[in-house]
């Protein structure tokens, strides 16, 4: 295969959303194109057309090439859960739970076997290949057991893009100094600034130092687009969207567990032109807010005991009737009576843990088999029934309870009664349907207006056709050309 590898100097500072564009841009061309990450660390899963779970970001990055994702495109996915160990998810399926040492020293040469296999498999049904890298490939305390960075360019044999966040200050040490550390700096053919904020005219000096200092050619200075719509694989950008955004009259708090996951369920909430949403890490911060959301998480029953220590039951019951309490997925299991982990699948030491008791007669048990698969059912708000399209994943399973939230064809799930609302369909809220449903008694309470209907945009291309425009794109088609 033909292909290019996506570096960064740090997280966060957008190598999947690099990814993203340039597998539009590929296959807007005419490409056969495919993403791939050896290894994700992640609990924010994809779950594939086969019930398989790879990273979210490698499922975009798919959507974004017009293809089917598949495991392949994400072989090692590592869940990190609590005890300092991480659910190692290899080609879609769980394997065990490790530590980092165990890891490092039990795992490596399958991981490599397993890289291999995908990058083998992926060629024989695509001819060009983006590559994303994790983290930064100047970790020097781990760079002789790499799986992720410099070790798969040198498997995938393809050329580097180094890519630095400016917004986060120190941009010209942060590139210069990741030169300096990484094994194979020789690899790394071009440079990308990126999240630019203001005149870019006025780094053109930084421009021309970058290339004298380095001998690396700078692609192009990506400007910072609010907006774009696409899914963070990193929860620091969800968080970040979230800081920014303006105050608005619906307020909706949500919980940051200390096991966060599926953070990408709130995303969407941000598109509505009414609703301000903050994250909340203590009782004490959480107020008065409209409606509160208990999002997902990798250790329910952590999690759930972090929240009883600030007495968040106590102040849940507080709130006024016309407040809304949302559980979603881990956060739906924690609104229930009981929590039962007789053999620590959920990553805590075996137990029992009395939930926060919203939902009577719900009790939910860890199992060892986690339970993935796509789903779409029908909602129903009050009189209105709304098509919803998601998927789940869980080990826990919850007794059914009346009156359920969602339909599917041959079964009912979730729970909706008062002011509670609880489901384990992650993306419940991504239809626009579905949170205008939702939000209409509090527009209505708040005599807001309905919001006009936002016209289907292509997220992905305005998004690719934004990088081209700020990059030297035939550049980077010639070094895709000249890779094999």
């Amino acid at each position: 295969m033909h292909g290019i590898m996506i570096q960064g100097t740090s997280s966060d500072v957008g190598k999947s959303m690099i990814c993203t564009a340039f597998c539009r841009l590929l296959a807007d061309q005419g490409y056969s194109v495919a993403p791939f990450k050896s290894q994700n660390m992640s609990n924010n899963s994809y779950v594939t057309v086969l019930g398989e779970e790879i990273g979210r970001s490698q499922g975009v990055q798919a959507e974004a090439a017009g293809i089917v994702a598949t495991v392949d495109m994400n072989p090692i996915l590592l869940k990190p859960e609590s005890g300092m160990k991480s659910q190692v998810v290899l080609f879609g399926k769980k394997l065990e739970a490790m530590d980092g040492m165990d890891y490092r020293s039990q795992f490596y040469e399958q991981g490599l076997a397993a890289i291999d296999q995908a990058l083998l498999n992926l060629s024989k049904e695509f001819t060009h290949i983006v590559i994303e890298g994790a983290g930064s490939p100047a970790e020097v305390n781990l760079n002789d057991r790499d799986l992720v960075n410099m070790a798969v360019a040198e498997r995938a044999d393809v050329p580097v893009i180094l890519v630095a966040d400016i917004e986060r200050g120190g941009v010209f040490a942060s590139i210069v100094g990741t030169l300096a550390l990484m094994p194979n700096p020789e690899r790394v053919k071009g440079l990308l600034i990126n999240k630019f904020r203001g005149d870019i005219e006025l780094f053109e000096d930084g421009v021309g130092f970058l290339e004298s200092y380095t001998g690396i050619p700078v692609l192009g200075v990506i400007p910072y687009l609010p907006n774009h719509a696409i899914e963070q694989e990193d929860s620091l950008g969800v968080l970040e969207l979230a800081k920014t955004a303006s105050r608005q009259p619906i307020d909706i708090a949500v919980l940051k567990h200390p096991y966060l996951s599926n953070f990408t369920d709130i995303e969407a909430l941000l598109n509505e032109p009414d609703v301000s949403v903050r994250w909340v890490e203590f009782v004490a911060d959480l107020g008065v807010p409209d409606i509160v959301i208990i999002p997902g998480t990798k250790s329910t029953i952590a999690d759930l005991r972090y929240w009883k220590q600030q007495e968040l039951q106590e102040h849940l019951k507080s709130l006024p009737n016309e407040s809304k309490i949302v559980g979603l997925c881990g956060g739906f299991q924690m609104l229930g009576e009981w929590l039962a982990d007789p053999c620590g699948y959920d990553g805590m030491k075996a137990g029992l843990e009395q939930g926060l008791g919203f939902i009577p007669g719900m009790e939910t048990q860890f199992t060892e088999e986690k339970f993935v698969q796509r789903r779409t059912g029908v909602a129903h708000f009050e009189k209105l029934g709304i098509a919803v399209t998601g998927y789940e994943i869980h080990t826990g399973r919850s007794t059914p309870v009346n009156p359920p939230l969602i339909y599917y064809e041959t079964s009912s799930e979730g729970y909706q009664g008062g002011r509670i609302l609880g489901t384990h369909l992650h993306g419940f809220f991504d239809s626009p349907d579905c949170r205008r449903a939702f939000l209409a008694p509090f527009r209505k309470m708040k005599k807001l207006p309905e919001p006009p209907i936002q016209q289907e945009i292509d997220r992905f291309g305005r998004w690719a056709q934004h990088v081209k425009q700020h990059i030297d794109w035939q550049a980077v088609e010639r070094m895709v050309e000249a890779s094999q």
